[in-house]
């Protein structure tokens, strides 16, 4: 063998070589034929049907976007609503200020109740006694708005119930203890700053304060039956204080009575 026909015969090896490294797997030719002698049809996407596992992921994504959706609308109602009007930023005082919220409005109650006593009283002619409606303000901002917020709470820790028989107990423990140590302290406190001595304080309590406990049990039990039996516990001293608006219309006259002689 020549040399150019040997180094063309090692070439065509090579080659082959090659072929065989660069594609190891090689369908034999006559099977080429026949793997595609069929035709081959890719319906449309919208005609094929869904897989399982698809159907499945599209489901549960279509549900969990909805009821999230959903959810999310009826809290932001929720939410809305709750945050509407006075009632919504009452509220929401209530709940960063409790003490702070009830004190205030204790103090606006007995503000309005003194001058609608004085109105009541008083000729027309007569000018409005605002030192008389400053010691009321400072009543109902230092001492019974605080009072009232603990005793709900302390009266609603011990009777944690809201039916009968717990809200009767709740009604006998006010008129027995938190309503007349408040009434007493209303009467000293006002007639000490009106310069009454100590004496005169305690014959103003012997004159006044029967009557006006006997005057409280007609008008407090209704009030406070439904104060502990249907509101909730953070908004009782603000229905208390709703009710107290008439009877301090009559402690500020009783308050503003002469010296007891």
């Amino acid at each position: 063998m020549n040399p150019a026909k040997r180094s063309h015969v090692m070439m065509q090896r090579q080659l082959m070589l090659v072929n065989r490294v660069i594609d190891p797997i090689k369908t034999p030719s006559f099977l080429r034929n026949k793997v595609h002698s069929k035709p081959y049809f890719r319906s449309p996407h919208f005609l094929r049907k869904p897989r399982d596992r698809e159907y499945e992921i599209s489901s549960s994504l279509f549900s969990s976007s909805f009821c999230s959706s959903s959810s999310s609308s009826s809290s932001a109602t929720a939410t809305s609503l709750s945050k509407v009007g006075f009632v919504g930023w009452y509220l929401g005082m209530i709940k960063s200020w409790p003490i702070l919220t009830k004190s205030v409005t204790s103090s606006l109650i007995y503000i309005a109740a003194d001058l609608s006593s004085q109105t009541i009283v008083q000729e027309s002619s007569e000018p409005f006694d605002f030192i008389r409606t400053l010691r009321m303000a400072g009543y109902g901002m230092v001492i019974l708005g605080p009072s009232l917020h603990f005793w709900f709470n302390f009266v609603s820790k011990l009777f944690p119930r809201r039916d009968l028989f717990s809200t009767l107990k709740k009604m006998v423990m006010g008129q027995t203890l938190y309503g007349p140590a408040m009434t007493v302290i209303f009467f000293s406190l006002n007639a000490r700053l009106q310069g009454e001595t100590g004496s005169e304080i305690v014959a103003r309590l012997k004159r006044d304060l029967l009557p006006t406990m006997l005057n409280g049990i007609m008008y407090w039990p209704i009030c406070d039956f439904i104060t502990f039996r249907f509101i909730p516990v953070h908004l009782q001293p603000l229905v208390s204080n709703s009710f107290s608006y008439l009877w301090t219309v009559y402690m500020t006259y009783m308050a503003s009575l002469e010296k007891a002689t």
